[in-house]
């Protein structure tokens, strides 16, 4: 059962619905557009919840019902009874399961799009060769999802590897989905380089960053440095006349972005503009993380790049989830894009932390 605390928080939810409802059906109330779209998308946001607890709220009164008809009933009307019972609770306690999973705190960026930026680490060529493996299998996944990869930087090497690659993934839910694959990203495999065979460990750092709109991080022109330059392919040659690649630096931090793929000019500063703010704001979430100590520490990890989360062994052709202790046998599937069932792992495990803590903080 829920303990008094979530109870009122429901039933402020759904008397809060309630009014919305019978506002927007007040004609005179919606002659006031910008009154009646507010109301709308407030509606819209403890719809899910409320709904859900209408029908819990339902089930509950059965289960009640079926009780009290058990105590007067004999024989068959008694079994059946009995079974109207169980299915009643059943569908009371999925009911529970389902709003104590809605009640949890929402992360504000859930819904945004997300940048991410590959860097290949420790293991020279072989760790840049995984780093482009790694970009393609985020693109696939990309489009596995129906979403788009915009490449704001990709730093080739003459081999087909990649020593960095920067890129926003636009779809609804992306941050919410990809949140958990910043980290250190481990290969162990036979380079293609290596003539004795012998087996390699190399590394690839993933940072995850939810994109920031102009309101959530302002940038201050005179904080920044901007430079313009050839945009080059592998090999540093050049692949344009004019100079329309851009190098942004913030001065406060140090923080660098680069932006050379698109031809114009200015929709190169427009894209390192937004990786700057996407950089900036994950900057001040390390911060009030690190200030509140008492904060909770998912077991599914901090995201930092300095922890290895995920382990991509080919000589036995598998992947494992060092968070989550999960494993998948397939290597190649997985660098084609086929990475859900460890995201969908990741958020269970999120959900079920969350909600040891909520059970926590109400005892």
């Amino acid at each position: 059962m829920f303990p008094a605390q979530a109870i009122k928080k429901l039933n402020d939810i759904e008397a809060r619905f309630d009014l919305l409802v019978s506002q927007m059906n007040d004609p005179e109330y919606g002659a006031d557009y910008q009154k009646y779209m507010q109301a709308a998308k407030s509606k819209g946001e403890i719809e899910e919840v409320t709904l859900a607890y209408k029908r819990y709220n339902h089930a509950a009164q059965e289960v009640i019902s079926a009780e009290e008809l058990i105590k007067s009933a004999e024989g068959e009307e008694r079994e059946f009874y009995q079974e109207e019972l169980e299915l009643a609770r059943i569908e009371r306690d999925r009911l529970e399961e389902k709003l104590r999973l809605l009640l949890l705190p929402k992360d504000r960026n859930d819904s945004k799009n997300v940048l991410i930026e590959i860097r290949a680490a420790a293991g020279g060529e072989e760790a840049k060769l995984f780093a482009g493996e790694l970009f393609r299998m985020y693109t696939r996944y990309t489009e596995r999802r129906g979403w788009k990869t915009e490449i704001l930087n990709v730093q080739e090497t003459g081999i087909g590897g990649v020593q960095e690659a920067n890129f926003e993934i636009i779809g609804k839910g992306a941050y919410s989905q990809l949140k958990f694959e910043g980290g250190v990203h481990r290969v162990q495999r036979v380079p293609v380089t290596e003539s004795s065979g012998r087996i390699q460990t190399s590394t690839v750092t993933v940072a995850v960053m939810p994109e920031a709109d102009e309101v959530e991080v302002v940038l201050v022109e005179s904080e920044l440095i901007e430079d313009i330059y050839h945009s080059s392919s592998a090999g540093g040659q050049n692949v344009q006349k004019v100079a329309t690649a851009i190098r942004l630096t913030h001065k406060p931090t140090g923080i660098v972005v680069t932006c050379q793929d698109e031809r114009s000019q200015l929709q190169n500063k427009i894209k390192a503009r937004k990786a700057m703010r996407a950089k900036l704001f994950e900057l001040e979430m390390e911060k009030a993380a690190a200030s509140d100590r008492g904060a909770r520490r998912s077991q599914v990890g901090s995201g930092e790049r300095s922890e290895k989360i995920r382990t991509y062994n080919f000589p036995d052709g598998r992947v494992t989830d060092h968070r989550i202790q999960a494993t998948l046998y397939n290597v190649a599937g997985v660098l084609d894009g086929d990475i859900q069932p460890f995201i969908d792992g990741l958020i269970s495990a999120d959900q079920v932390e969350k909600l040891r803590d909520s059970m926590e903080e109400n005892e």
